[in-house]
C-alpha cells in the first residue's frame, strides 16, 4: 500500500531531518563568519590606519565641488531653465496659498492686526467639525487641543504646522489616490518603477529630502509642503491599493455577470468595501506629513518644529520639550479623529443613519460657530489669543500668560534633578557601551584599510544573502567609495549596528514578554502605539538632557525611536506561533527558556530578520538628526552642508551615502531571510506578507 505524505499544518513544527539541516547550515554560517571577523582582524592590526580614506571635516574632493557646481549651476538657471522655472512656479503658489490661509487663521493680515478668522472661531470651527465627522469624545478632544496650543503659548505655529500637515495630505491625497487605484487593480505598466520610488522614498532618511528639495522649490512654506509631501504619498499609495487588491473576487465577479462597467466596479464594488483600509491609509499619510512637516523647520517652514529646532540649538530641553508635547497632542488629536471618522463612514455605508436629535445639534452647534467666528471678527479678546490670556489676567484673576516658561522650567528642574542624582549611572552605562562595544567596533571598521572592511563586508553579505546579498554588498560598498565619504560612512554604519543591536535586545526581551503575557500585551501597546506617534525630534529631547551633546545620545535616541516598532514586530511574530506546536513542545517537558529558544524564537525567524530590518532603518533615519547632537560623521556632514553653502556638494553626497547605506542593508536583510539554504518557502512567504502588512505604517500607527 502507498502512503502519501501529508502536507505539515501551517505553522507546525517541521520534520526532524529538516530541523536538524538547519541547525547544520547555520552552524556552517557561524564557523565561516567567525573565520571572516578573524582574518579581518589579523589585516586590521598589521595595516591600522592606512588607505582608510579620511576627509577633513571642511575638505572637499572634486566630486563635492562639482556636486556644489550643480546647485549653483541650477540655482544660476532659474529663469533660463523650463524645468526649474516650472518648479519654482509651483513653490510660489504652494507659498501663496499656505500664506493666506495663515492670514485667515493664524497670523496678522495687514493692516488688520490679527487674523481674519481669530483664535475663538477657529476653536469654534474644529470643534464643530470634530463633532460633525466623528463624535462628542473626538469633539472634547479638539477643543482640548486647540486650547493648548494657545495656552502653552504656540497658537501661531500650531496652526501654521496644521496648515502645512493639512495642506501636504489634500494633495498627498489627490495624487496618492488615482494611483492607487491604479496599483491596486491590476495596473501593469509602471507598477515595478512606483513600488521602487516608494520603497526609495520610504528609505531614505527624511532629513535627505531637505537639500534637493531646496534646490527646485526654494526655501520656506514651499519646501516644507513638498518635502511633507514625498514622505506622506507612499503610505495612501500602498495601503489603499492593498485595500483595493483585498476585495474578494467572487464579489467583482457576480458584480460583473451584471453587466458593469469598469468604472461601476471601482465606484460600486472596490472603492465602497476598501473604505475602510483607504482610511487607515489616509490616517498613516496624515500621520507622515505631521512627523516630516516638523524636520521642515530645516528649511524654514513655519510649525511647531522652529522653536524645537532653536530650543536645541541651544540645549534648552524645557523650551524643547513643550512644543514637543504639543506635536505630539496634534498627533493624537488627528489619528483619533481620522479613525473615529472611518468607524462613522463605515456605520454609514452598512444603513446606519443619523438620529434627529444629532441633525438638530449639528445645526444648532452650526449656528453657535458662525457667531463666534463673528465675534472673533469683532472683538480683540477673541482674535488674538494673547489679548485673551491678559483679558482673562485682568478680569477673573486667573494668569496662564506664563503658563508655557513655568513648564519648562518645571520640566528643566526635574531633568536636572534626573541628570545630578543618576549621573553616575548613565555615565557608567555611556562607558560600558562605548568602551566595550562602540569604539572596538569603530575602530574595525573605519581604520581598517577600505578595501579591507569593503571585502569583509561582502564575504559576510554573500555568506548571509548568496549570490543577491553578494551583488548588493558590491554595488553598496563601490557607491560608498565613489562618494568619497568612506570613512565617515564607516563610522555612521558603526552607530547604527550598535543601535541596531540595542533595539533587538529591547524587542527579544519586551517582545517574548508582550506574546507570552496578554496583560504585558495590553499594557504595553498602547505605549509602543504612541512611541510610534511621536515626532523623532522629540526623541532628542530627553536623551539630551541625561547624557550631553555626544555620539551616544544619537545611539539612544536613535534606540528609542527604532525601539516599538520592532517590539511590536517580534510580539506578533512570537504570537503567531501555532498552539498546537507549543503544546507539542510542552508534552516533551520543555522548560520556558526552552520553549522560548527552541521553538517560539525559531519559528518566527522571518518576523526577528524583518524586525532587525525595520529597526535598522529606522535607525538610520536618526543619523542625520543625530549629527545635530553630536554624532558627527555623515550626520555631520548632511547638516553642515545644508547649513552653508559651499559645503553643498559634500552635504549632498553624505545624503546620498546614508541612503545607499540604508538600501545596501535593507537588500542584504532581505537576501538573507529568502536564502533558500537558510529558509524554508514557508518563511520566505512570511517574510512577503509581513514586510507588505508594515510597509504601509512605517513612520507611525
Amino acid at each position: 500500500m502507498t502512503v502519501l505524505a501529508s502536507k505539515p499544518e501551517p505553522g507546525a513544527a517541521p520534520p526532524p531531518v529538516e530541523v536538524e539541516s538547519r541547525r547544520a547550515a547555520a552552524a556552517r554560517k557561524w564557523v565561516w563568519t567567525a573565520i571572516i571577523i578573524a582574518v579581518w582582524v589579523v589585516l586590521w592590526r598589521i595595516f591600522h590606519g592606512d588607505a582608510t580614506l579620511t576627509l577633513g571635516q571642511r575638505d572637499h574632493t572634486p566630486l563635492h565641488q562639482d556636486l556644489t557646481g550643480f546647485r549653483d549651476s541650477v540655482l544660476a538657471s532659474r529663469d533660463t531653465n523650463p524645468f526649474v522655472s516650472l518648479t519654482y512656479s509651483i513653490g510660489e503658489r504652494l507659498t501663496s496659498f499656505a500664506d493666506w490661509l495663515s492670514r485667515m487663521i493664524s497670523t496678522k493680515d495687514f493692516p488688520r492686526p490679527y487674523p481674519q478668522i481669530g483664535w475663538l472661531g477657529v476653536v469654534a470651527i474644529a470643534t464643530w467639525i470634530g463633532y460633525a465627522v466623528a463624535n462628542l469624545r473626538i469633539a472634547v478632544l479638539v477643543l482640548v487641543s486647540f486650547l493648548a496650543f494657545g495656552a502653552f503659548g504656540y497658537w501661531e505655529d500650531s496652526i501654521d504646522l496644521l496648515i502645512v500637515t493639512m495642506l501636504a495630505v489634500l494633495i498627498a491625497v489627490l495624487i496618492g489616490l488615482p494611483l492607487a487605484v491604479y496599483y491596486g487593480t491590476g495596473g501593469k505598466v509602471g507598477v515595478g518603477i512606483l513600488t521602487t520610488l516608494m520603497d526609495i522614498a520610504q528609505t531614505m532618511p527624511t532629513f535627505v529630502y531637505l537639500g534637493p528639495i531646496v534646490l527646485f522649490f526654494g526655501i520656506g512654506t514651499s519646501a516644507g509642503v513638498v518635502c511633507t509631501l514625498v514622505y506622506a504619498l507612499p503610505p495612501i499609495i500602498r495601503i489603499a491599493g492593498h485595500g483595493l487588491r483585498r476585495v474578494s473576487p467572487t464579489t467583482i465577479e457576480a458584480t460583473d455577470s451584471s453587466g458593469q462597467t469598469s468604472w461601476q466596479r471601482l465606484t460600486k464594488v472596490q472603492l465602497p468595501m476598501a473604505r475602510a483600509t483607504i482610511v487607515v491609509g489616509l490616517n498613516q499619510t496624515i500621520m507622515a506629513a505631521l512627523s516630516m512637516a516638523t524636520l521642515a523647520a530645516f528649511v524654514a517652514s513655519p510649525g511647531l518644529g522652529k522653536p524645537v529646532l532653536r530650543a536645541l540649538q541651544s540645549n534648552d530641553v524645557g523650551g524643547a520639550t513643550v512644543p514637543g508635547l504639543l506635536i505630539v497632542l496634534m498627533a493624537i488629536m488627528l489619528d483619533r479623529t481620522t479613525t473615529a471618522a472611518s468607524l462613522r463612514a463605515e456605520k454609514a455605508s452598512r444603513g446606519g443613519h443619523d438620529p434627529k436629535w444629532r441633525r438638530i445639534i449639528l445645526a444648532v452647534t452650526a449656528v453657535v460657530a458662525l457667531a463666534l467666528v463673528y465675534v472673533s471678527r469683532t472683538y480683540s479678546w477673541a482674535a488674538g489669543y494673547d489679548n485673551f490670556l491678559a483679558q482673562l489676567k485682568s478680569s477673573a484673576g486667573i494668569d496662564l500668560t506664563s503658563l508655557g516658561r513655568n513648564t519648562a522650567n518645571l520640566v528643566d528642574d526635574v531633568f536636572n534633578w534626573i541628570s545630578s542624582t543618576f549621573d553616575g549611572i548613565t555615565e557608567a552605562i555611556k562607558n560600558i557601551i562605548s568602551y566595550g562595544l562602540l569604539n572596538p567596533l569603530q575602530d574595525l571598521l573605519s581604520e581598517s584599510p577600505w578595501f579591507v572592511t569593503g571585502l569583509a563586508i561582502v564575504a559576510m553579505a554573500s555568506l548571509l544573502g548568496s549570490i543577491r546579498g553578494f551583488v548588493s554588498a558590491v554595488v553598496g560598498c563601490a557607491l560608498l567609495w565613489y562618494f568619497d565619504l568612506w570613512h565617515d560612512a564607516m563610522i555612521t554604519l558603526n552607530m547604527v549596528l550598535v543601535a541596531t543591536l540595542l533595539v533587538m535586545i529591547l524587542a527579544l526581551v519586551f517582545g517574548v514578554w508582550m506574546a507570552r503575557s496578554r496583560t504585558v500585551d495590553f499594557i504595553l501597546r498602547p505605549l509602543l502605539d504612541a512611541g510610534q506617534t511621536i515626532p523623532p525630534f522629540v526623541y532628542l529631547i530627553p536623551v539630551l538632557a541625561l547624557f550631553d551633546a555626544t555620539r551616544f545620545t544619537a545611539i539612544i535616541a536613535a534606540t528609542v525611536y527604532a525601539a516599538p516598532v520592532a517590539i511590536k514586530l517580534v510580539a506578533d511574530g512570537i504570537s503567531g506561533v501555532s498552539a498546537t506546536t507549543l503544546e507539542a513542545s510542552r508534552s516533551t517537558g520543555a522548560t520556558t527558556w526552552q520553549e522560548i529558544t527552541k521553538v517560539q524564537l525559531p519559528m518566527a525567524k522571518s518576523s526577528l530578520v524583518l524586525a532587525t530590518n525595520q529597526g535598522l532603518l529606522y535607525v538610520l533615519s536618526m543619523v542625520v538628526i543625530g549629527g545635530m547632537v553630536g554624532a558627527g560623521a555623515l550626520g555631520y556632514d548632511a547638516v553642515l552642508g545644508f547649513a552653508r553653502s559651499e559645503e553643498w556638494g559634500k552635504g549632498a553626497a553624505a545624503g546620498i551615502t546614508i541612503v545607499v547605506l540604508g538600501v545596501m542593508i535593507d537588500r542584504i536583510c532581505r537576501a538573507a531571510a529568502a536564502d533558500p539554504n537558510d529558509q524554508s518557502s514557508r518563511l520566505q512567504l512570511e517574510w512577503v506578507k509581513a514586510r507588505a502588512r508594515f510597509q504601509g505604517s512605517r513612520s507611525t500607527v
